[in-house]
């Protein structure tokens, strides 16, 4: 029971969702449910990146900061910035000052266009690597898997940066590549219906 948190519901979750208040709405509702949405895919990457060494609470309480500093995410709008761009994000305190993930937001959006160029949709690249159920850990038992290094792998082939093989697995639980919800969590059996009934790209 260790990896289980009973909330004041009565309900059991994963043990991280009782970490903090804000936490309920996204455990519950958006992390692990299948993401087929460019933007929505985009906009997990570049949250995952800016945690990298952070916690994902000062994330999650900075989101609506980062939707309106990057445009909402829509990386074709981002890949247009210039030094004025990132002049601006670099003084806004509603968003991780961070210059290095600032820079990868940016190149990380040409990339991103370039993807849908090639591939047709991030939607179509991501769900390849879906694992084969057979292939799947125990849930929240590892930080990273062979397709989350395969992943990362091609990303910084195409010159995408800041998305090492943890970060993209994080990502994975996020985007619903994988449905990483502890087996007694009560929304393990949600996701997997939405799985169930999701169309992949």
């Amino acid at each position: 029971m260790n990896a289980l948190f009973v909330g004041p519901d009565g309900r059991t979750r994963c043990k991280w969702a009782g970490a903090a208040p804000e936490f309920f709405d996204y455990h519950d509702k958006e992390w692990g449910f299948p993401v087929a949405d460019d933007t929505r895919l985009f906009e997990k990457l570049c949250l995952e990146s800016f945690q990298s060494g952070l916690s994902w609470r000062t994330i999650l309480n900075k989101r609506e900061g980062f939707r309106a500093a990057f445009d909402r995410f829509d990386f074709r709008k981002i890949a247009t910035y210039g030094q004025a761009d990132v002049d601006r994000l670099l003084t806004d305190d509603s968003i991780v000052r961070h210059k290095g993930k600032i820079a990868a937001v940016i190149n990380n959006a040409g990339r991103a266009v370039e993807m849908v160029e090639a591939e047709g949709s991030l939607a179509s690249f991501f769900w390849r690597y879906e694992p084969r159920p057979e292939n799947l850990a125990p849930p929240q038992s590892r930080s990273t898997s062979p397709e989350s290094e395969a992943i990362a792998r091609e990303l910084k082939r195409r010159g995408w940066k800041f998305l090492g093989p943890t970060t993209v697995y994080a990502f994975m639980q996020a985007m619903g590549l994988i449905n990483d919800h502890a087996e007694e969590c009560f929304v393990r059996a949600k996701v997997e219906a939405a799985r169930r009934v999701f169309k992949r790209p």
